[in-house]
């Protein structure tokens, strides 16, 4: 992969004044991305799904392709599977509050989840939902713990795919094989798997499945939801009014079949257009390659980071476990210092704080982290660069 070339499609790290290391948070967008955006705006702004005219056709015709462009990024069989919303946090929340979870039912998770997949849980508990959480070592789970803690009251299993603090990832298909036998379902937050690695949904059998697009190059403010046909028929709307309506009258509403009834009022429409070319772009890439380059960068980064003992890794110590992420302390430094430091010291942008798993941190008395988080377009001089700055750091502020 020629990531030199790479870097020049996103606008940000042509003058190399920056390192970009948040993308875990929110990745950059190449040009493409943001192209296809503005001429959205520019030449066919307009409704889709509603009028009849021109800009209208055109708009529902980018819709679909969108849909189908992303059905094939994640595996999914159909693109009928897939749900346009504003991010993993609205798609948990459509399943949380339309599955029809009744008082006695266990809802298992992780103890490393992102509040996303977390807090929905908790406001089902004044409903009688009850709550299993099943621990994990650094964010990596084990089948035999995970099999211990799935009770015959389990109804869904609801787990994180790579975690957004360690980078390990899962073992998704045998977790899935096991919640399906003991008749349970299984929903999986993809927001830090879904455009690092490949995907196959149907080869996973998942039964619910989210991805945020700002995290695999495209903009805010689009996500999916990717569910099974039988369980979108089932799923009660999160919100319903226009555009899910097939008819109503005044006593009586027929609701559209999924995905329309799931997505009400006007959609992003820019966004889901530069969602559609964000998964084109990594497709071009491919995403065995896309995965091979950020596990050789954090192999790199491990080995620089070894040589600074006031530093300590958040996570496995195997740098092969934590895919694209990398979360570590500096002694006798916060997280925030950390992080704006290397701002100032070196031009490196990371992300520090509790990464909206409070009660993960909590339990282990930490009071957060910083986490450098990569993608395609970060290379060897991006490791370096931060590398030196934190070996400086350390020689400076911890002896």
């Amino acid at each position: 992969m020629d990531v030199s070339r790479l870097r020049e499609d996103f606008p940000l790290l042509r003058d190399g004044s920056l390192v970009y290391m948040d993308s875990a948070c929110q990745s950059l967008k190449p040009d493409c991305v943001i192209e296809a955006m503005d001429l959205y705006n520019r030449e066919y702004p307009a409704c889709g799904g509603r009028s009849v005219h021109r800009l209208a056709d055109r708009v529902s015709m980018e819709v679909d392709i969108a849909r189908e462009r992303l059905a094939e990024l994640i595996g999914s069989p159909a693109a009928e599977r897939i749900v346009f919303t504003k991010n993993c946090t609205e798609a948990i929340n459509t399943v949380a509050s339309g599955l029809g979870l009744k008082s006695g039912d266990r809802v298992l998770t992780t103890d490393i989840e992102h509040n996303s997949n977390h807090v929905p849980w908790l406001r089902l508990q004044r409903h009688g939902v009850r709550r299993g959480i099943c621990p994990t070592e650094d964010g990596a789970l084990d089948i035999e713990t995970f099999k211990e803690h799935l009770s015959a009251d389990v109804a869904l299993v609801s787990m994180v795919h790579t975690s957004n603090v360690t980078g390990t990832t899962i073992p998704a298909k045998e977790v899935a094989e096991i919640a399906h036998d003991h008749g349970a379902l299984l929903m999986l937050d993809g927001a830090q798997h879904c455009g690092h690695a490949p995907l196959d949904l149907e080869k996973l059998d998942a039964d619910f499945y989210t991805v945020s697009v700002q995290k695999i190059l495209g903009p805010t403010g689009v996500g999916l939801l990717y569910g099974k046909e039988e369980l979108l028929e089932r799923l009660e709307p999160l919100s319903v009014g226009g555009g899910t309506v097939g008819l109503a009258d005044y006593g009586s509403v027929n609701l559209l079949p999924p995905p329309e009834r799931f997505e009400g009022g006007l959609l992003n429409y820019a966004g889901v257009i530069g969602a559609s070319k964000a998964a084109e772009y990594l497709m071009g890439i491919g995403m065995r390659r896309v995965r091979e380059h950020e596990a050789s960068l954090q192999r790199r980064l491990h080995t620089r980071l070894e040589a600074i003992p006031e530093l300590s890794i958040v996570g496995p110590d195997d740098p092969g476990l934590r895919g694209g992420i990398l979360s570590f302390n500096v002694e006798g430094m916060g997280s925030h210092d950390v992080a704006m430091i290397l701002d100032e010291m070196a031009g490196v942008l990371l992300r520090s704080g509790m990464h909206c798993c409070h009660p993960w941190f909590q339990s282990r008395g930490l009071n957060g982290c910083a986490r450098a988080s990569m993608h395609v377009y970060n290379d060897h001089g991006d490791v370096d660069r931060l590398a030196d700055a934190l070996q400086e750091m350390a020689s400076t502020f911890c002896r």
